[in-house]
């Protein structure tokens, strides 16, 4: 039977009235048996928890301590942040050259790009392998990603099985130890030794060895430490490397933030025969971190990596692309003026601020630390026996809370003691005194409350 059409006021009405008598009694009874349902048990509101994938993924650099600093902002403290290496807070801005060039290349930067990158950047990084005598590496070796953590995540991904083992620093920048996690692999943790200067324990790597064993881990420059790693050593950790078939994954995301006119050895450069990923960025070097543009390199022996090549292709072009403009600065940045060398020189901000930074927290009783040759970090320890830690979590949680200032605890980049904290220079002079000052104040009260 067609619908009567409505012709006038009154209908209108008539009608409204109607339907909002039927809504009511939709609503009470749905509400009605909602609720008689809920009674009964018979419904329940599940929580929605996140994938079991998570459960031992952490990066506490972003962590709790973070969280309560912000809460902390939001009620009107100041707080001053030693946790993270943020270049451009600081006043360490990015190469004009490097910011004119995305500027004038945005029209080109709307679209997607290969989902390796951009010719101009893959050729500009080819070039710049080859100043690190990397051999044998071509346009189709490299891929463009979002900051090299998009790429580290990924190259694990494309590696790992579960119960896979990768070897890692400890202490190690936390995003490796979590990339492998969530890759579904192990973790396996070898020591690099302070009283070494923060070098790798080569016996450590090679008692970690199992027959799950897939990769190794290397950090050079360090972060956490500020270490370097001579070239002997490098050509140790390839041997064991070449005789355990595993492959070499190297961060050197800092091989230009030397000091005392160190040289930085691409590890890559010595494993001509052992499958080797390379990971750098815009980051650090150029003080871009927010461009999100890093590079992955893939060199060494690749006859046998052709299924997983072909994963990190896949697993390349699920992201479609990096993003485009930050693409468009690398060329640039590889190829124009090194200012980095500037800021690293004798007299250069960041050399002057890593000397006041170690003079200042070495002087504090029970305060050693390996002055970094590398880095925008430095990792000092505190004596168990005068600063009697039991969860160092926490104990920066209180430093935080006293004294304004906000550092990461030593466990927060997977180092198996409570004794150690991660401390950034980069903060203006009069600010790193200020907060070192505070830093002194509340160990010095810590002291005194544990009777040392």
């Amino acid at each position: 039977m067609p619908l009567k059409r409505i012709t006038n006021a009154s209908q209108r009405r008539s009608s409204l009235r109607h339907g909002q008598r039927f809504a009511k009694i939709i609503h009470f009874t749905v509400t009605d048996s909602l609720g008689c349902l809920l009674q009964k048990g018979r419904l329940r509101m599940q929580p929605v928890i996140k994938s079991a994938k998570l459960n031992n993924v952490c990066y506490d650099i972003r962590g709790p301590v973070l969280a309560r600093a912000k809460q902390m902002e939001e009620e009107g403290h100041k707080i001053i942040k030693l946790n993270i290496g943020n270049l451009a807070p600081f006043g360490f801005d990015a190469p004009e050259e490097i910011q004119q060039d995305m500027i004038l290349n945005l029209p080109n930067a709307a679209g997607y790009t290969d989902s390796k990158g951009i010719f101009s950047a893959r050729k500009a990084v080819m070039h710049y392998t080859q100043q690190k005598q990397i051999k044998g590496v071509t346009i189709e070796d490299i891929y463009i990603g979002n900051g090299a953590s998009e790429l580290i995540v990924m190259a694990m991904n494309a590696l790992l099985n579960t119960g896979d083992e990768v070897l890692i620093p400890a202490p190690d920048y936390p995003l490796w130890t979590a990339a492998v996690s969530l890759s579904g692999g192990t973790p396996r943790h070898y020591i690099c030794d302070e009283g070494a200067g923060w070098l790798p324990d080569l016996d450590d790597i090679r008692a970690k060895i199992t027959s799950n064993t897939r990769a190794i881990v290397i950090i050079n420059p360090n972060n956490p430490t500020g270490a370097l790693y001579p070239d002997s050593l490098l050509k140790e950790i390839v041997e064991i490397a070449r005789t355990h078939d595993l492959v070499i994954y190297a961060d050197e995301v800092y091989d230009r933030v030397l000091y005392e006119e160190a040289k930085h050895t691409s590890i890559a450069a010595l494993s001509e025969d052992v499958l080797t990923i390379t990971f750098n960025s815009l980051s650090k070097n150029y003080r871009a971190c927010g461009y999100r543009a890093g590079w992955m390199i893939v060199s060494g022996d690749k006859r046998a990596a052709k299924d997983y090549i072909e994963g990190l292709d896949i697993l390349s072009s699920m992201r479609l692309c990096a993003n485009a403009p930050g693409q468009w600065g690398i060329q640039t940045a590889l190829g124009g003026y090194q200012s980095i060398d500037d800021l690293v020189a004798p007299g250069g901000r960041m050399r002057r601020q890593r000397d006041i930074a170690h003079d200042l927290i070495t002087a504090i009783p029970g305060v050693t630390c390996v002055k970094p040759q590398a880095s925008l970090y430095m990792f000092p320890r505190l004596d168990p026996k005068i600063y009697p830690i039991t969860d160092d979590q926490e104990f920066i949680s209180e430093l935080l809370v006293a004294e304004k200032v906000l550092l990461v605890q030593g466990s927060g980049f997977n180092w198996p003691y409570p004794d150690h904290f991660r401390l950034v220079f980069l903060p203006h002079e009069d600010d790193l005194r200020e907060a070192i000052g505070r830093i002194a104040r509340f160990l010095d009260s810590y002291r005194t409350r544990h009777g040392k």
